[in-house]
């Protein structure tokens, strides 16, 4: 079934395009939830026209994405884990962690945004993707370090 994509979808096209899609996709997915519409010579038509604006408002949002990306450019992100005898993490670091962190800094990026092929399990740099446009994808510089115990603490300040 042919449909017009009427926002950007990855592995499918960008916004505006015309593209092949099966049947059960397209009336199951696509349609009902406003993502393109059936590719129809008055749908194109209409299209045509919705397209002028969806150009403008994207221009716009890659403009706010770039401003954006230069601020996050400078960002270091510092984690403190839990890590056992061998510096092997208590669990790991995830993007809903990272997420976190960028709110603590006031920036409201969401989860999915976060392109982290795999939780983070060491300790160390690591630099984290962040998809904010199709064409602006900055990074992101996250430092994981050992959390400080109680105990240790304690130790050095009776040494002091």
């Amino acid at each position: 079934m042919r449909v017009i994509l009427r926002e950007d979808l990855p592995n499918l096209g960008e916004a505006g395009d015309v593209v092949d899609v099966k049947l059960g996709y397209a009336r199951n997915y696509l349609i009902p939830n406003k993502l393109a519409l059936e590719a129809t010579v008055g749908n194109l038509k209409t299209f045509r026209d919705i397209a002028r604006g969806l150009e403008s408002r994207s221009e716009k949002e890659r403009a706010d994405s770039e401003e954006l990306a230069g601020k996050l450019a400078h960002v270091v992100l510092t984690i403190t884990v839990e890590v056992g005898e061998e510096e092997q993490l208590y669990g790991s670091v995830t993007n809903q962690m990272i997420v976190d962190v960028l709110a603590e800094k006031g920036f409201q990026i969401e989860r999915r945004q976060v392109l982290l092929k795999t939780p983070i399990k060491e300790l160390g740099m690591f630099d984290v993707p962040i998809h904010l446009h199709r064409d602006v994808e900055p990074t992101v510089r996250v430092v994981v370090e050992r959390a400080v115990e109680e105990e240790e603490e304690e130790g050095e300040r009776v040494e002091e």
